[in-house]
């Protein structure tokens, strides 16, 4: 009798549940955090599966080494690379579409679970063999401190913290810091990136053991020009890592670039 009691109440207990979901969807229906459209009860995450079907893809054949579509002739974005990056990884261009509008609902619009979704896709890239058997290690690209407090989060923290559950793998979060404040990249020109974050970025003192001698996978949204991912891998080189390696979800194009 008392089985039954319970069974009846965890049962009124689901239906209300049920109810009070379909009134939370009807006077708040959830909408893509990219889009904006409504989302379907059967779309999981914050971003519907049609932005994702749209996102812009970087095309193949791509260089081996940094992940950039290739022409066929010597590749010109593995020139931005300093010798002990070994490789560099994107899943879409981000400047137009879907994926500008992801990256943008992670950046500014305050959808900090849209991370899981974007770490979901980067997790699939392909890697040559020994960055697979080698990287050791996640280290999100440090953010302002101001930024940080404005937003609540880091994004490339976000990114990194999903991308390591599917990988198995530790997050480093405080082998890098920054040095100095810098400005937003957004409007610079290349050669003002550059000189905006050169030596931003050091390797913590007491990270020296663990970095010594480690491969190390850099983790942010987008990359550009590479000068913020560059100048991170400078530092965490300084300080003892023998290779890096980066991870994005973003790309910018460059001047010519198939898209």
């Amino acid at each position: 009798m008392v089985r039954l009691c319970t069974g009846s109440r965890q049962n009124v207990g689901r239906r209300a549940l049920a109810v009070a979901g379909a009134l939370l969807d009807l006077l708040l229906p959830r909408v893509c955090a990219a889009c904006g459209r409504a989302l379907e009860t059967s779309e999981p995450g914050l971003v519907c599966g049609l932005c994702w079907t749209r996102l812009p893809w970087l095309p193949a054949p791509r260089c081996e080494r940094c992940g950039h579509p290739s022409s066929g002739d010597a590749c010109r974005w593995c020139d931005l690379l300093p010798p002990y990056v070994r490789a560099v990884r994107s899943v879409c261009w981000a400047v137009s579409g879907s994926g500008r509008d992801i990256v943008h609902a992670l950046k500014y619009g305050a959808w900090s679970a849209v991370a899981d979704g974007m770490a979901a896709r980067m997790a699939r890239l392909a890697w040559p063999l020994d960055v697979l058997e080698e990287r050791a290690a996640l280290v999100p690209v440090p953010l302002a401190a101001a930024r940080e407090r404005e937003r609540g989060y880091n994004q490339s923290e976000r990114l990194a913290s999903h991308l390591a559950a599917r990988w198995r793998l530790p997050v480093w979060h405080s082998v890098l810091v920054r040095s100095r404040e810098t400005s937003t990249q957004t409007r610079l020109t290349p050669e003002d990136r550059l000189r905006n974050v050169r030596g931003a970025f050091r390797a913590a003192p007491e990270a020296r053991d663990l970095l010594h001698g480690a491969h190390v996978v850099l983790v942010d949204d987008v990359v550009t020009t590479a000068a913020t991912l560059n100048e991170c891998a400078s530092a965490l080189h300084a300080g003892g890592a023998r290779i890096l390696s980066y991870v994005t979800f973003g790309r910018a194009p460059a001047i010519g670039d198939r898209r």
